[in-house]
């Protein structure tokens, strides 16, 4: 078999075109890649690469289902072959794997008690209000709130976006903070709290957008490439808004940026 070296950016596209399938890792996390109820592969990331390897000649998709963790670990042992999971681009996961263009840039949002009384739109408003902070178990808003000056020991700590809104409405916390995506769709469904503008949080002193995209092994830069140009015209056609829009995404979370000024490059 041709190594990726001897091809110039590696093979896999064609093997994929040849077996007509391709093995997306996802992390069963709603709304970026998941199985739904009646055990069918979904979520932004699946749906969308459904559209792309089509284009590209690739008829099927085949979920691989794995932890979070596991996803980068999981495409460079070859257990799948393209990462599908909305994975924020960073400097250090770019060290491991080569990304897409984002298909999506994330702002954060807090969720407030109705009327938010005490004027929290951004983690300064936080710390400077002395409120009670609450985020979702690794959430990178852990991490903003810290460099905004929050202490790490005094937050509260939920395992997701329902329990963060539970802890709003019953007093436990004055504010938690998430994606603009998720707590918009959790407080739908709140009588006693609403969500604040999205924001950009500050990261190293300037404002930080994150974005998601598709990974792919190092060697696989052809496969990347055509990917990217698919992805490019889905953007300028408007088609990618309207893939994204079911899982709740909105123009605000269409975005120009790419994988290169996400790793820092």
């Amino acid at each position: 078999m041709p190594t990726a070296a001897a091809t110039g950016g590696g093979d896999l596209l064609s093997r994929l075109k040849a077996a007509g399938v391709v093995r997306l890792g996802i992390a069963g996390e709603i709304p970026f890649g998941y199985i739904d109820r009646n055990g069918d592969l979904t979520g932004e990331a699946p749906e969308l690469a459904k559209v792309i390897f089509k284009r590209l000649g690739v008829d099927r998709v085949q979920p691989v289902p794995t932890e979070f963790g596991s996803l980068i670990p999981g495409l460079n042992s070859q257990q799948f072959d393209v990462v599908a999971a909305g994975m924020y681009v960073n400097p250090e996961r770019c060290e491991q794997v080569i990304f897409s263009d984002p298909d999506y840039q994330m702002l954060d949002s807090f969720i407030v008690r109705k009327g938010n009384p005490l004027g929290l739109r951004s983690y300064q408003d936080v710390v400077e209000k002395k409120a009670k902070f609450a985020t979702g178990t690794g959430y990178a808003e852990i991490a903003y709130a810290v460099e905004a000056g929050y202490d790490e020991s005094d937050m509260l700590i939920v395992p997701d976006q329902v329990a963060g809104l539970n802890a709003v409405e019953a007093g436990r916390a004055d504010v938690f903070a998430g994606t603009a995506l998720t707590t918009r769709e959790v407080v739908k469904k709140s009588g006693k709290a609403e969500v604040t503008e999205p924001f950009k949080p500050i990261v190293g002193g300037e404002p930080h957008v994150d974005g998601g995209a598709f990974a792919f092994r190092p060697t696989e830069t052809n496969l990347r490439d055509a990917f990217n140009a698919e992805l490019r015209k889905l953007k300028e056609s408007g088609e990618l808004l309207r893939i994204l829009q079911p899982f709740g995404f909105t123009e605000d979370e269409m975005t120009d940026l790419t994988a290169k000024e996400l790793c820092g490059g």
